[in-house]
């Protein structure tokens, strides 16, 4: 199995547990740590973190989906756009929307101005990161089927 195969085999996992690891563990700890606007600050930071890892991870496992499709477009098995390049696309999106389309409408939301509540930006930026979850998850039970030669 060539590098970037593995590579795309290995990338979805680590990121799953990256993402199920700052939702599950890292902002719940947080919260129960620290008191008000400090935990908010604490994990709009760890936030800030996933998504510029996210995407950076999105863009390369779209890259490397469509090396994978490519190849198997050429030995005749397959689509030149696949499942998992849509998977990627999908989580770079869901990364884009939730955390850079979002966050910087958040302070003016919190003072009361802007179209939508503090909530409203909140519960979306979550669904977005749900998502994006989901998806990721998608991506890695993906990698674990191989694909033919």
């Amino acid at each position: 199995m060539w590098a970037a195969e593995r590579l795309r085999r290995l990338l979805p996992g680590l990121w799953a547990g990256w993402l199920l690891c700052v939702a599950l563990l890292a902002t719940p700890a947080v919260f129960a740590l620290v008191s008000g606007a400090q935990a908010g600050r604490l994990v709009g930071r760890m936030l800030a973190q996933e998504a510029y890892t996210s995407l950076v991870m999105g863009v390369l496992l779209l890259l490397l989906e469509r090396v994978a499709a490519r190849r198997s477009a050429q030995a005749g098995t397959g689509p030149q756009f696949s499942a998992g390049m849509l998977l990627a696309l999908a989580t770079v999106f869901c990364t884009v929307a939730g955390y850079f389309a979002l966050q910087p409408l958040l302070p003016a939301a919190k003072l009361g101005q802007g179209a939508f509540t503090f909530g409203q930006l909140h519960a979306a930026s979550a669904v977005f990161f749900g998502l994006k979850t989901v998806l990721v998850l998608a991506l890695a039970w993906r990698a674990l089927t191989p694909r033919p030669a």
